[in-house]
């Protein structure tokens, strides 16, 4: 298996914890107070009011083609990301299909077009889309041909990479949907809420005593374990917080890097950030603290586990002052990383 770029990240977490390559163990209530994980339901929370649309839309598309949009009656979104903004924009009603990366609750019935993380052109097609928004990450490009060759309206925007891009992203899909003044409210909406819960943020006596936090990306079942560097896509976010990336600080320029003893010794973290299916797939933190290396850091001395949910961790759109308070809660309660 190879190791995922920060492009892909995302998608491949989300693709291998719903396909069935990360165990479906579970931690049977025992782990540590240590290990929390995002309790909030599973939901988007549309815009008060419902926009209407303004068509048509023309618009440049991340691979450098100019598209024309004239009908949103039947929109797929090839990434849960973007479906995520589409339903919080207040146009889930018109969403005919999902990525496997979708996860939220108002998704839930809709129907899949992927397979693993490819799309499945056929599938796609067969609900007779009248616009389809894809990631810069999303393929096989075959498959993106041939919704275009369709004669299908096909926006490719750029992935997601960090807390700068939220804005950008949202903004985007809302021009794309003839609804830029619903992205401009949904965008400031999205701010408030990330700086509010950045106002709360214990200020370090020193800038040493900010918490180190090393991301782990691991999948048990598939023994895939491995440390974030700079572009592993959780530094924008660790940074938000107050904490220190522990991974990118050590001179991991990579997106990720297999874990080592030497490499998680030279990180040192004094926290651990996981994503909950991947916590679930090693058992638990019994399990994780069993990685070689991970029990010799301060963050497995301590059991300072911080785990969040999968299906919104790296999406950075309209859910993201929720995961950035839950790492920040987790971070800075009583027994979490100092």
């Amino acid at each position: 298996m190879r190791i995922p770029r920060l492009a892909g990240v995302f998608t491949l977490v989300l693709a291998l914890a719903l396909t069935g390559c990360g165990s479906t163990q579970d931690d049977g209530g025992d782990a540590p107070a240590k290990a929390r994980t995002t309790t909030s339901a599973d939901r988007v929370e549309p815009l008060d009011s419902t926009p209407q649309p303004r068509l048509p839309a023309t618009v440049d598309s991340a691979d450098g083609r100019r598209v024309e949009v004239t009908d949103i009656s039947r929109i797929v979104p090839l990434s849960g990301s973007l479906n995520e903004i589409v339903f919080t924009l207040g146009l889930g009603d018109r969403v005919v299909a999902k990525d496997i990366t979708a996860t939220f609750e108002q998704a839930a019935e809709l129907p899949v077009v992927t397979r693993a993380h490819d799309v499945s052109a056929e599938s796609v097609l067969s609900l007779r889309p009248t616009v389809v928004l894809a990631d810069t990450t999303t393929g096989p490009v075959e498959a993106i041909d041939q919704i275009r060759d369709a004669g299908v309206p096909l926006v490719v925007y750029e992935t997601a990479a960090g807390l700068d891009d939220v804005s950008t992203r949202i903004e985007a899909v809302a021009k794309t949907l003839g609804v830029p003044a619903a992205g401009e409210e949904l965008t400031d909406r999205t701010q408030e809420r990330i700086a509010k819960v950045q106002a709360d943020i214990p200020e370090p006596a020193a800038e040493a005593d900010r918490p180190r936090v090393a991301f782990l990306y691991v999948r048990g079942s598939a023994s895939v374990y491995l440390l974030g560097g700079r572009d592993s896509g959780a530094s924008s976010l660790l940074e938000a917080a107050g904490a220190v990336d522990a991974g990118k600080e050590s001179g991991l320029d990579k997106d990720f890097t297999p874990i080592t003893s030497e490499a998680l010794a030279k990180a040192a973290p004094d926290a651990v950030l996981v994503m909950t299916k991947g916590l679930k797939s090693v058992g638990g933190v019994d399990g994780l603290v069993k990685i070689p290396g991970v029990a010799e850091t301060p963050a497995g001395m301590d059991r300072r586990i911080v785990s969040i949910d999968d299906g919104v961790m790296l999406n950075y759109g309209p859910r993201t002052d929720q995961v950035l308070q839950s790492l920040v809660d987790q971070l800075y309660a009583k027994g979490g990383a100092k």
